[in-house]
């Protein structure tokens, strides 16, 4: 298994070497290539671990004397996550193929060699961060992965578009030094990397390694107040927005905080109340602004924010004993993954079709673009956790959790009502804008639009298919 593990990283990186150099008409389809084949090596080891038992193995690859340097921690966690980013990575490929083209109305572009590369290569650095069982292993793949977004984010280089990926840059790399200073101290107090090594700490110097996580976490997740680049990385190609920064990137921060809480054992609950109190503050804030927004892609964004706010407080909850919170914030990171995708790419498909993202502009696409208006529709009960869709399946055990902890801790209850509150609030702004955009007389925009692709509406109904699925293969995976 740690072979297959390896070529899941391998494959995309190698990909992105030879996408690079390849003439630009080929680039797109030796990028299709070898994210297919990563997603086919993801599959086979979630498929050979489920076989062996799924009993947590670990394999280290580089050490020097006694201290792990860099390894691989193949489990439960690793491999359900592993499976949402590369299979993900795959259909972003895919739907770019078609996005990508002179015949897009609002961004008329032949996708470059370069963005198929550096696409790739962020799907290799995230299959090495989710696997990494070292802080030193993940702080590198995490800075890849600051690298990847800063190229794609300014992808049509724009001095706005330059503007916000120098940002997402700085501020992502401003909160490695979280990660720098956890890595460190593990090393001097334990002598290895090991995120292992967390649970034979005592507690003082665990909380400080947890604070320089969840500083790290903080900034790659976008939660206040290191959250101010999301929103601008909206100038990125679609596809991107929701690679990125809807299921890849922005949850690496919300999975190195996992990791250590799944590895450190008991865990200083000043840590939880921390994380949980940041976190409602965070909901409340991108809760506010997104109500405002015109623009599809920004508030998504926003509703990102919102819903990474949710999984920090279910694993915030998790420090103080709860497992259901911590399953929960697990699925919510695989479902979420999938359903905001969906929603960017109907951003992005709009885009093409009406040269417009604007919803006061869009109206009547049940009529005329009727695949559209069912992914929005299915996007929006997905993400607010309407049944049978995925989010009720992940944000229920996480509610439930909220208020089993809060006959034990009366100060939680208030927050995990405020979180309940946020989340029936979503559902009402969302539904407006469903019936604002999707029933009704075709505008202007709408009754001009063009026909979706074939590869963009294939990846659509995929992806619809997920906001089902997704919750029972979490929920089967995660016991």
């Amino acid at each position: 298994m740690d072979n297959i593990a390896l070529a899941t990283i391998l494959l995309p990186v190698l990909g992105a070497a030879l996408t690079a150099v390849s003439p630009q008409r080929a680039a797109k389809w030796v990028a299709l290539v070898f994210a297919a084949l990563a997603a086919l090596s993801v599959i086979c080891l979630a498929v050979d671990f489920s076989d062996a038992g799924r009993v947590p193995t670990h394999y280290t690859l580089l050490s020097l004397g006694t201290a792990e340097v860099i390894g691989l921690t193949l489990d439960s966690i690793s491999v359900l996550v592993a499976i949402a980013v590369v299979v993900l990575g795959l259909l972003m490929v895919a739907y770019s193929t078609d996005y990508l083209t002179l015949g897009n109305r609002e961004h008329p572009h032949e996708g470059r060699p370069r963005y198929y590369a550096f696409l790739l290569l962020f799907i290799g650095a995230m299959a090495g961060l989710v696997f990494s069982s070292t802080l030193l292993g993940q702080l590198v793949f995490f800075e890849i992965t600051g690298a990847c977004s800063w190229a794609l984010i300014g992808y049509y280089e724009k001095p706005r578009a330059l503007g916000s990926a120098a940002k997402a840059l700085i501020i992502t790399h401003i909160a490695a030094i979280g990660l720098y200073f956890a890595a460190a101290l593990l090393f001097v107090k334990t002598g290895t990397f090991s995120i292992s090594a967390l649970a034979g700490l005592d507690d003082a110097t665990k909380t400080l390694i947890f604070f320089g996580v969840l500083f790290a976490a903080w900034g790659k997740s976008a939660q206040l107040p290191l959250h101010a680049w999301l929103p601008d990385a909206m100038e990125a190609p679609t596809p991107i927005s929701a690679y990125l920064h809807a299921a890849s990137m922005v949850k690496v921060g919300a999975f190195i905080f996992a990791r250590a809480i799944h590895e450190a054992g008991a865990v200083p609950h000043v840590v939880g109340w921390v994380g949980v109190v940041m976190a409602t503050i965070t909901m409340v804030y991108s809760f506010l602004l997104y109500l405002p927004q015109k623009d599809m892609k920004r508030l998504l964004a926003y509703s990102t924010i919102s819903q990474l706010s949710l999984i920090f407080m279910a694993l915030s909850l998790a420090i103080f004993g709860s497992q259901l919170a911590f399953k929960g914030a697990i699925a919510h990171i695989f479902n979420h993954a999938f359903a905001k995708s969906l929603f960017f790419l109907v951003a992005g498909a709009l885009s093409y079709t009406c040269g417009t993202r604007m919803l006061p502009s869009l109206r009547g696409l049940l009529r005329n673009v009727p695949l559209l208006g069912v992914s929005f529709c299915v996007a929006a009960l997905a993400i607010t956790g309407v049944p049978p869709f995925s989010g009720f399946f992940s944000k229920f055990p996480i509610f439930a959790a909220g208020f089993q902890l809060s006959a034990e801790h009366i100060l939680l209850l208030p927050l995990v009502v405020i979180a309940l509150i946020e989340s029936v609030g979503s559902f009402a702004w969302f539904l407006r804008w469903f019936g604002d955009t999707s029933p009704g007389t075709p505008s202007q925009a709408v009754a001009d639009a063009a026909p979706v692709p074939p590869m963009m509406q294939t990846v659509l109904v995929v992806l619809i298919i997920m906001c089902v699925a997704s919750s029972f293969i979490a929920a089967n995976w995660l016991g």
